[in-house]
């Protein structure tokens, strides 16, 4: 058996590694290693490790749908705390992820200062954001950790999975914003931001906003 230092391991953007046959233990000492200060993710189990590290554009999306998603609440006037890629995990789950962002909306206050969560006590996020442009996003933890509602992005499509008797079920609107046309407009402003520019855009999506409220 040949032992090898995570240190000696190089995983160039937009690729992923999966390691096998990893137990809780070891990999709670892989989050240690990793440290908190690195640009790479992981997704772990059922005792399956995947670490990537994602591609300049995945970047790009995941902070324009997050901003889209903060000004989508803050017009709705719902109060929020986003914990971003923060590791949500449970032991006796055997689960272990870290969304390109999450949201507590319903349970906000209990974010309210925190800097750490135990999903034992803690709810879970009430939306998880993730970007399947660096690999494709394993769906079983987040239902495992009970999140009611995730979003996927992947080649301009918005895949929306909400959670119904602790099953995923794929969506073409959100628990979250039920009276919105989510989908079509979240990929028509993503769109729009590559001729726009951010700033535009999210002007743009505030006051599509306001006329669909007041209609």
């Amino acid at each position: 058996m040949v032992a090898v230092q995570l240190q000696q391991i190089s995983i160039p953007p937009g690729q992923h590694i999966v390691l096998k046959s990893i137990d809780w233990q070891q990999f709670e000492n892989i989050l240690i290693e990793l440290g908190e200060s690195r640009s790479s993710r992981i997704s772990y189990y059922q005792e399956i490790l995947e670490i990537m590290t994602p591609l300049p554009e995945h970047e790009r999306i995941k902070v324009i749908l997050s901003d889209l998603i903060k000004v989508l609440l803050d017009e709705l006037n719902m109060n929020w705390e986003s914990l971003g890629s923060t590791t949500l995990k449970r032991e006796d789950m055997q689960a272990g992820v870290e969304p390109d962002d999450c949201f507590y909306i319903q349970n906000y206050q209990q974010m309210v200062g925190k800097n750490r969560i135990d999903l034992t006590i803690d709810s879970p996020p009430d939306l998880v954001l993730e970007i399947d442009v660096t690999s494709k996003t394993k769906i079983n933890a987040y239902q495992s950790l009970k999140v009611p509602e995730v979003w996927i992005y992947n080649e301009n499509k918005l895949e929306i999975y909400c959670l119904q008797n602790e099953q995923y079920m794929l969506s073409e609107n959100s628990i979250i914003f039920p009276d919105l046309p989510i989908q079509e407009a979240i990929i028509r402003f993503l769109k729009m931001s590559q001729t726009l520019g951010t700033t535009q855009t999210l002007k743009q999506f505030r006051h599509w906003i306001k006329s669909v409220n007041n209609s």
